[in-house]
């Protein structure tokens, strides 16, 4: 029998990019949720043409809008086997979801990361910061944790049952950190693919300002050091 899988994609202004996203995801998916971040453009419209369920989350913060997504799954049968997290600006390859899920359809593994790994990563595709934070963060995790992690990447796939007893409640740039973390701590059995990335459409919220380098630079740590700390 095969996996419900739902999709989860925060979106804050990706109008240009979103409908490429939601199209190239595989027909095997159950359901696309999209939620729009307090977008002031056509995200939402452009969504709900490509065939997307449109939520909208005003309290900006990647974090807020994965919980969205979240809250709507839980009251909303029926529930999945598992639960993706993509981008909405075109970066990932949805079409590669099918490849993420395999680990955990196949094999019984619990969460599966996409590693953009620098040979299959499009020139520019990640500035210097984020490939430096990314490295920063993952050896971290090796020495407190001896975790096998090379990438915090968005794109991930994870049992249903095991997200929720995660508890997750970081509502900014921590997100995927917390997540991988709190994993590691649970002792769930997890594998990462390595994934293609390309330059995404548009400007990042995030490695694209300075503001939101230092910020996602901030938590990111912060998380480390408050698991390392816990023991």
């Amino acid at each position: 029998m095969n996996p419900l899988i739902k999709v989860i994609i925060p979106a804050y202004n990706e109008e240009d990019s979103i409908g490429k996203v939601i199209r190239d995801i595989p027909a095997t998916v159950t359901e696309v949720i999209v939620v729009s971040n307090n977008s002031t453009d056509a995200t939402e419209q452009q969504a709900k043409e490509a065939g997307a369920t449109v939520l909208q989350e005003q309290r900006k913060g990647y974090g807020y809008a994965c919980l969205k997504g979240m809250h709507y799954i839980a009251a909303n049968e029926p529930l999945p086997d598992i639960v993706v997290f993509l981008d909405g600006d075109y970066s990932d390859y949805p079409e590669e979801l099918t490849k993420l899920v395999a680990p955990i359809v196949e094999d019984d593994i619990d969460f599966v990361v996409g590693a953009r790994v620098p040979e299959l990563r499009e020139a520019g595709s990640m500035t210097g910061p984020q490939i430096f934070g990314n490295w920063l963060a993952t050896t971290l995790m090796k020495v407190f944790f001896r975790s096998t992690f090379t990438d915090l990447g968005p794109f991930r796939a994870i049992k249903y049952d095991k997200l929720l007893a995660l508890n997750m409640e970081d509502k900014t740039y921590g997100w995927t950190v917390e997540m991988q973390l709190k994993a590691l701590k649970k002792k769930y059995s997890y594998r990462e693919l390595p994934v293609k990335y390309r330059n995404r459409i548009g400007v990042s919220k995030v490695s694209g300002t300075v503001k939101g380098a230092i910020f996602a630079g901030v938590k990111i740590l912060g998380w480390i050091f408050k698991y390392s700390i816990k023991g």
